[in-house]
């Protein structure tokens, strides 16, 4: 099973294996209350979409696709490799992400993407 949820909220142990899929470390969190068993940033947009998008919702439709496009090069390409081999091997995989729009961020993209390899 896959899962999203922001950092900002609680750990709970349903959770199962937690993994931070921001390419920056999220502000005010502490790396060992964090409950984040590999922190992935290399699956994250690169910082030059990441700063384009900016979290604007009207640009999300374009975003989600050069997203995509990221992540069938490398190093993303390794990355969704070595997330699914985690996915492999655990029975729930939670996504972290820091961003407060819960419907229009990189996670929300990664685990679509996902859901088709």
């Amino acid at each position: 099973m896959l899962k999203l949820k922001r950092i900002y909220e609680s750990y709970e142990k349903s959770d199962g294996y937690r993994v931070l899929v921001d390419r920056m470390w999220p502000r005010g969190v502490k790396k060992v209350d964090a409950h984040v068993d590999l922190w992935l940033k290399e699956v994250a947009p690169s910082t030059e979409l990441r700063k384009w998008f900016n979290h604007d919702p009207s640009k999300f439709d374009a975003f989600k696709e050069r997203y995509q496009d990221e992540l069938k090069k490398e190093p993303q390409e390794a990355a969704v490799k070595e997330l699914l081999a985690v996915m492999a091997k655990n029975e729930t995989v939670t996504l972290l992400y820091g961003a407060k729009d819960e419907q229009h961020n990189q996670a929300v993209v990664l685990a679509a993407y996902l859901a088709t390899c």
